[in-house]
């Protein structure tokens, strides 16, 4: 059981990245799914999550607008387009899996803002 995350790197301000995060071992439709992020010397956030079926997501109040969080199940993969980064966006993204009580977390991608 594990999820795998990809698509980090570094960018300039301005640009995009689509992140994606690979699950293997569970009944990846049936999960919750989630981005977070954790920069050096901040708390973790959510940035944003989607629910099983991909019909209702939420986002963090400072990546509304520029990212978006979408899934397919066909495919075990949830994924975060990110447009119009910016330098404080800098962080390790993790994907996140819950269903009931059980949650699972990605090893995490770099995701690096900057000129």
């Amino acid at each position: 059981v594990q999820l795998v995350e990809s698509g980090g790197g570094l960018v300039m301000p301005g640009g995009s990245l689509t992140l994606s995060c690979v699950a293997s071992g569970l009944t990846f439709s049936t999960y919750d799914m989630s981005w977070y992020r954790h920069a050096p010397g901040k708390e973790r956030e959510l940035v944003a999550a989607i629910d099983p079926a991909g019909r209702n997501t939420n986002y963090a109040d400072s990546v509304k607008g520029r990212f978006t969080i979408s899934r397919d199940n066909a495919k075990n993969t949830v994924y975060l387009r990110m447009n119009s980064l910016k330098p404080e966006d800098t962080a390790v993204y993790y994907c996140f899996a819950r269903r009931l009580s059980f949650s699972l977390w990605g090893q995490g991608t770099q995701v690096t803002v900057s000129a």
